[in-house]
């Protein structure tokens, strides 16, 4: 092997033979690279290569046009015709690009719309023309072979299929032809390349396993090794380290080996370390780490770290200060074709540092950070993992947070890291792209490889794509192509190019706000930044609507033209309000606009939406003026009003909008301008008051408009003296307390500033009053509410409560009704535990004889009513109950009564004010039942009210026969016989043992729609007698009563037996049935449907509500009640209710 002989290191030699460009980019290195004197230089006319007269430079290419719409035509066009160059070197195309031929227009990006719309098109595409012509004339003229390789750095070195390297400056001049076609056809075609971080040495490595060393800047050949690894295999990848004289190579063997340059006396050599057997697992991709020069510090580079991959697992090891494996990562099963991809960057992760190594295999990511600690040990951590939809062939970091994948249907995915989201896609199969297989399967040695490296080589196309300075270059088969990130402003200009202004304001704002995904060329300051964006954002809006008034339509409907104008112009206003440049949209671009009368009021209508969403709150007063002339012009006053209340008004002319305003009814408009313009909260109300004020003290009607503004007037006394701005927002909190005190003294006015002789005294609190009075108290009981701790203000509470005393009490032109609601509303606050108010008793008792005034037959349900709510809000402590009972007593009002019986449990004397009351008299039934069969009442309350209902029984009966007769059989069947003799009236008597053994048979189940509990079969020992017939089943409906034979079932409300002359079953005759019936529910059964008197478990209310109320619902079964005497029943005490009849069973009480 070469280099046996020890000796020093080649660094001195490898640095002092450079002549090369030390540059950071190919955009950044114009010059041309000089050619060491004495060094070999390509004969042009040896190889009859075209002159290029002014070589364009690789910068100028870059920045030139976007070619995308365009397919590359070489400069000599028979340069296309290929078909002998090539003829024993294999075809390095791709399936996919192999089909793409010569087309003359090809689409050269198929973009994503959606990425595309917020992110523009974020890569840059260029093409080497240069370079692309000089492979093409190089294959022709001298028979270099197709490429099959390509390295970049401050140099491209192409390789050949013939075993020829061509070396390219940054103006795409031809340097260097190194090797020639002898040695080609020697070592076969160039499989990798790889160029020093000085660009002073390149390395070939061969198809037949031969690995080369030029020099650069001489292009002398250094070494030529052919020992480095086992003979049979070819190079697969070489790669020079961070260290000039270290280089790592990966043969088709799947091993890996580490050469070490030295020189010794002069001798070159070369020594070769096996650091992975290929017998272990075959690694078919290698990754050294390299650091850029403001890295070279960083603690992580002593080790000279490696990645690797295998078909199994990757591996990282450090080659110094001796050798590590620092991590083994294997992967789980996999698609065996895919191709497993390594890639490194420097990122800081949580503001330190790190390498971060990309290991790509099939549709997966994943993210390792590599970090050293205290004691010198690697650690590797694994990062957020991408899962993508495609097959991934390439991986190349374009900066820390954009990466862009190639898929196997070669499109191109530029990815945003952090948020995994896909900013583009671009289709590059016509591109053509060389790929590796050949070399993979190692045909140039005999195809010595294993299966699994052969079908991973199938897709490979590692020697075909490098990166540098932040640019991909691709090598396709008849071309070089470059790809790189758009700056920030290139994207927005190439939208703008499109006339795409929507979209380019869009990705600028986004730049503006710092959430662009894939930005460059922005700083990272924040102000600095938006001063450089919003000023190109003002140059596109100035663009954008000499466009839109450029463009539109001449000729045509007007809706066509408005169109044209809502599509451009809200964009505009928009983007000028984000940019708080309001100067500019109501001067520049106002003025622009104003040419147009249709882009105009497009313009004004536009400001509405921001106006009410407050993003505008002022104008110039021009702007102003044409935008209140432009919406009365169209009756668009509502529109008007609304923004005026969103608006800040000091500035414009208050009193010709305060007219504007009152001349067209825009009354929240006017109090608004009032408020903030002038800070006057009086004004307003006086305004309102002189309108609706004079029909309601003269007792006229009011107009719906008077109505309007009467309930606005209401609405913003509430909010001025709740310290709320009118209609929307809050008073300034240093004119809250003044605000309040003001309305206040304008409310208790004695007079009316411009009062007639004959005005009323407190001419304001009896206009309310007239409008609303329960409205106007309301507002009164929240101001209350807010007023606890102001001192002043509780004077103000008793001083409005005396006054609309005397306003209301001494004044005979209000209603009961509304008296009694002063006096709800005074018993409310009266009754409250911190309450300040005092009122005279006196009052109370003049509001009581007012209400009950038996003179006064007048709105007596209303008076009775109001009276009620009194009582129930806490007015009831401040009246004498006894002189109350008496007054309601005699002024019949029968609910009041109610209510105070029922406050002393005088439960037996409600049932006479439920039988006074013609009204509610009905509801007497459910009221009995509710007491004595809902619990919580005493044995002495039930037993009084039992007497009672015992001594009207007659009226009970006379009120309804059907419901008496149910609350008989529930609650008094054991004294039936006293039952009887209290109904004197013979026919009374027999309506209601009629309905009492037979209520469904006349008319009871029609009448008893409202009954209070369903109806019941009769079972009392003490009416057997009566009906011996009763307990047998009725044919038709099932109804069993408690006895009788055979015979009397078939009597059952009719129900005949069998027609002799016919031999059919006519069915049940009952009253109204129609022949053939039968089988129909039987009026005599007590259907489930039907309500009668509830049980216990199921009392009906009372529908006044003083009563205890229900607890439970009785369950509607089939199942009727049956009674159950008390203790104390044999001494012919009254019985209370108890549990259920079974009717079914026949059973007896």
């Amino acid at each position: 092997m070469e280099g046996e002989l020890s000796g020093v290191p080649e660094d001195e030699d490898a640095h002092s033979s450079s002549a090369g460009p030390q540059r950071d980019s190919i955009l950044a290195a114009v010059d041309y690279v000089e050619v060491e004197p004495g060094g070999e230089v390509i004969d042009d006319k040896e190889f009859d290569i075209p002159q290029v007269d002014t070589p364009p430079t690789l910068e100028s290419i870059l920045n030139e046009t976007d070619d995308e719409d365009e397919s590359f035509i070489p400069e000599d066009a028979s340069l296309l015709n290929l078909e002998t160059i090539d003829t024993y070197s294999c075809d390095t195309s791709s399936l996919a690009s192999s089909d793409s031929g010569d087309r003359t227009h090809l689409k050269r990006k198929k973009r994503l719309q959606d990425a595309f719309s917020r992110h523009g098109s974020v890569m840059r595409h260029s093409l080497l023309k240069g370079i692309s012509a000089q492979i093409l004339s190089a294959a022709e003229k001298v028979d270099a072979g197709l490429p099959t390789a390509i390295a970049v750095s401050n140099l491209i070195a192409v390789g050949t299929s013939h075993g020829l390297a061509l070396i390219f400056d940054p103006n795409q001049a031809l340097r260097l032809c190194l090797g020639n076609t002898a040695v080609g056809a020697q070592y076969g075609a160039i499989s990798a390349l790889s160029i020093n971080n000085d660009c002073s040495r390149l390395l070939c490595g061969f198809a037949k396993g031969q690995i080369t060393m030029w020099d650069l800047a001489s292009g002398k050949l250094l070494r030529s090794i052919s020992d480095a690894h086992p003979p049979g295999t070819a190079i697969l990848h070489i790669k020079f380290t961070d260290d000039p004289t270290l280089a790592i190579c990966n043969d088709s063997g799947g091993s890996v080996f580490e050469l070490t340059f030295k020189r010794v006396m002069g001798v070159r050599t070369c020594e070769s370390r096996c650091l992975f057997s290929g017998s272990k697992g075959e690694v078919c991709c290698i990754e050294p780490l390299h650091a850029k020069p403001d890295l070279k510090e960083h603690p992580i580079t002593q080790y000279s770290l490696l990645a690797m991959a295998s078909l199994t697992k990757i591996l990282v090891i450090g080659l110094k200060p001796a050798l590590k494996v620092w991590m083994t990562f294997p992967y789980g099963r996999m698609d065996p074709s895919s191709v497993p991809l390594l890639a490194w960057y420097f990122t800081a992760v949580q503001n330190v540092v790190n390498p971060m190594l990309a290991f790509c295999r099939g549709d997966a990511v994943h993210f390792l950070l590599v970090k050293r600690d205290e004691s010198g040990a690697i650690h590797v951590s694994k990062q957020k993992q991408l899962h993508l939809h495609y097959d991934i062939i390439n991986f190349t970091w374009m900066n820390s947070r954009t990466v862009v994948l190639l898929d196997s249907a070669e499109k191109l995915h530029v990815i945003d890291r952090h948020s995994q989201e896909e900013l583009e896609t671009i289709e590059i199969s016509e591109f053509q792209l060389v790929y590796n297989s050949s070399h993979f399967k190692s045909l140039a040695t005999g195809g010595n490889v294993s299966q699994a490296l052969a079908l991973v080589g199938e897709k490979a196309c590692y020697q075909s794509i490098c990166s540098y300075g932040g640019q991909i270059f691709y090598l396709g088969t008849k071309s070089v192509h470059v790809m790189l990130l758009r700056s920030w402003r290139e994207r927005v200009n190439h939208l703008l190019k499109q006339e795409h202004f929507t979209e380019a304001l869009a990705l600028a704002w986004s730049f503006y706000e710092g959430k662009a995904k894939a930005v460059v060329g922005l700083s990272a300051d924040v102000s600095k930044r938006k001063g450089v964006v919003g000023d190109q954002m003002v140059e596109i809006l100035f663009q954008f609507a000499d466009r839109a008034l450029k463009k539109c339509p001449e000729q045509g409907k007007i809706q066509v033209m408005e169109q044209h104008f809502q599509d451009m112009v809200p964009v505009i206003v928009d983007y000028c309000l984000l940019l708080q440049h309001t100067d500019l949209l109501f001067n520049q671009l106002y003025d622009k606009f104003s040419e147009n009368s249709v882009a105009k009021g497009i313009f004004l209508e536009c400001l509405e939406t921001y106006i009410l969403r407050d993003q505008l709150v002022g104008l110039t007063p021009q702007v102003m003026k044409d935008l209140l002339i432009h919406f009365q012009d169209r009756n668009m006053m509502d529109s008007v009003e609304a923004c005026i209340v969103h608006m800040d008004v000091t500035s414009l002319d208050i009193q010709q909008i305060v007219l504007m305003c009152w001349e067209n009814h825009l009354y929240d408009a006017m109090i608004y301008v009032y408020n903030s313009g002038m800070n006057d909260f009086i004004s307003p109300m006086e305004k309102l008051f002189k309108v609706i004020a004079p029909p309601l003290s003269a007792g006229k009607s009011l107009t719906d408009e008077h109505v309007v503004m009467g309930n606005k007037l209401l609405v913003y006394i509430s909010c001025c003296l709740a310290g709320r701005a009118y209609p929307i927002g809050d008073i300034l909190d240093d004119l809250v307390t003044q605000v309040k005190h003001q309305v206040f003294e304008f409310l208790i006015r004695l007079h009316s500033p411009e009062a007639l002789p004959n005005e009323e005294v407190y001419p304001y609190v009896r206009t309310l009053l007239h409008f609303d009075t329960r409205e106007f108290l309301n507002v009164l009981a929240l101001t209350f509410e807010d007023f606890k701790n102001d001192k002043q203000a509780v004077e103000y509470q008793q001083r409005i409560v005396d006054i609309l005393l005397k306003v209301m009490v001494e004044n005979s032109d209000f209603t009961p009704s509304q008296v009694g609601c002063l006096f709800t509303f005074l018993a409310r606050q009266l009754a409250k535990p911190d309450n300040t108010l005092f009122v005279n008793r006196v009052l109370f008792d003049q509001v009581l004889e007012f209400l009950c005034s038996p003179d006064d037959d007048s709105r007596h349900s209303e008076r009775q009513q109001v009276l009620l709510e009194l009582l129930q809000a806490g007015g009831i402590v401040q009246f004498d109950e006894n002189r109350l009972i008496f007054l309601a007593e005699k002024a019949k009002f029968h609910q009041i009564c109610e209510f105070m019986y029922e406050r002393k449990h005088q439960y037996d004397k409600i049932i006479d004010c439920y039988l006074q009351d013609p009204v509610r008299k009905e509801e007497v039934f459910n009221y009995i039942h509710n007491i004595l069969s809902i619990p919580g009442y005493s044995t002495e309350e039930k037993m009084s009210l039992w007497n009672k209902a015992m001594h009207h029984m007659e009226d009970l009966v006379s009120l309804n026969p059907c419901k008496a007769a149910d609350m008989v059989a529930i609650h008094f069947s054991e004294q039936l016989e006293t039952v009887i003799t209290k109904i004197q009236d013979p026919f009374l008597l027999f309506q209601f043992l009629r309905s009492f053994l037979n209520p469904r048979g006349r008319g009871c189940a029609a009448e008893d729609g409202g009954s209070i509990k369903p109806q019941l079969g009769r079972g009392p020992r003490n009416i057997r007698h009566l009906r011996p017939d009763l307990g047998a089943p009725c044919a038709d409906c099932g109804w069993r009563g408690t006895g009788g034979s055979a015979e009397s079932r078939g009597a059952h409300l009719g129900r005949p037996r069998e027609d002799p002359g016919s031999g059919r079953d006519k069915g049940c005759r009952r009253p109204g049935a129609r022949p053939g019936d039968r089988g129909r529910r039987c009026l005599g059964a007590p259907e489930r449907e039907q309500t009668g008197l509830p049980s216990e478990a199921e009392a009906v209310p009372a529908t006044l509500g003083p009563t205890r109320r229900v607890q439970k619902r009785f369950r509607k079964s089939g199942e009727a009640s049956r009674l159950q005497p008390r203790a104390g029943a044999a001494q012919g005490k009254p019985r209370l209710p108890r549990a259920q009849h079974q009717r079914e069973s026949g059973e007896e009480g």
